[in-house]
């Protein structure tokens, strides 16, 4: 397969990484919020030194209250701007771990202010505190999940980049060739992070037998995140098999369209009016996909209806696309 070779650096790179520091931004706040704020609102509940280490399962360590909220904090705070450093002097290799790193260690160290606070609550003495056991394998199982998924999720993907002037494509007999390119909003992406916050702190407050929260909001917030979240950013990639347009940071769900469901492919300037509003909308002409104003990949199906995604260099992919269906031979008008 030949793949259309980038020059310099994707045009539609820059909106996502926007998002990502953005989100970053969002889960560096919000966890040091968490470890901040989970004992000391416990304060009045927990004894004047809490257990902070254990040997087995016996605690064999302690801090006051105050050294308990700040000590992780500052880990937490040194993490975050050891990462922002490395971006600034070393963006290329720092970029690729600061995702997994950050959302590993975040996890890690939310996870585990939870569990100290759930072992000292209502307790005495420190000495008195529960012991720890199946609590650490959770966490660090779930520290490594948050890390993996966060790799998937901001892993670099392949794009073609913006060239002047309307792409003309001319393939010769069984020359097969492909367009990926991708998009994403920053806002919305940074309204599903802070959306997710509420449910993540939610359910460490009741883990950490602080409170009893309101199920039904925090499934309701969670399912929101995730929405939003998945109309965020698309992947788009046409090949020799049709269309084929990822949602979210991992490029599933996956709705793909062959050259033989297609009547044409075109290229339409549209703005937030026009499409509807903002991340993925339905009306009588069909769906739009609309993470930022300008040019558009728009295909015709053969339902009569329109499908349209703001992505960059949407000529190259409409020409690409024109150029199978021709090979089909269905129309293009």
């Amino acid at each position: 397969m030949r793949d259309e070779e980038p020059v310099g650096e994707p045009v539609s790179s820059r909106p996502v990484r926007r998002g990502a520091l953005l989100g970053a931004a969002a889960w560096t706040l919000g966890v040091l919020a968490l470890l901040i704020v989970l004992p000391l609102a416990a304060r009045d509940r927990l004894p004047a030194q809490v257990a902070t280490h254990w040997s087995g399962r016996d605690p064999d360590g302690s801090m006051s209250v105050t050294a308990a909220a700040l000590f992780p904090a500052g880990v937490w705070l040194l993490v975050a701007l050891g990462f922002a450093v490395a971006v600034r002097f070393r963006p290329d290799p720092a970029r690729q771990w600061a995702g997994p790193v950050l959302a590993f260690t975040g996890m890690l160290l939310t996870g585990a202010q939870t569990s100290i606070v759930r072992a000292n609550l209502d307790r005495a003495r420190w000495q008195d505190a529960a012991p720890m056991g199946i609590e650490v394998v959770v966490i660090v199982v779930a520290a490594g999940l948050a890390g993996v998924l966060s790799w998937l999720a901001t892993r670099p993907g392949a794009t073609a980049p913006a060239r002047p002037g309307t792409p003309v494509l001319e393939l010769r007999a069984g020359e097969r060739t492909a367009w990926l390119s991708q998009a994403a909003n920053p806002w919305l992406q940074l309204l599903a992070a802070v959306t997710a916050l509420i449910p993540v702190t939610a359910v460490l407050v009741a883990v950490g037998g602080l409170a009893e929260p309101d199920w039904v909001t925090v499934v309701i917030l969670a399912l929101s995140s995730v929405v939003l979240l998945l109309c965020s950013s698309v992947r788009v990639r046409v090949t020799d098999e049709g269309l084929h347009v990822g949602f979210g940071p991992f490029g599933w769900p996956v709705r793909k369209l062959s050259p033989a469901e297609l009547v044409s492919a075109r290229v339409e300037r549209l703005t937030a009016r026009a499409a509807g509003g903002w991340g993925y909308r339905a009306n009588r002409r069909g769906t739009t996909v609309f993470l930022r104003r300008g040019e558009c990949l728009v295909v015709r199906t053969k339902r009569g209806k329109d499908f349209a995604i703001s992505v960059d260099d949407a000529e190259r992919g409409a020409a690409l696309l024109n150029t199978l269906i021709a090979r089909t031979g269905s129309p293009t008008r």
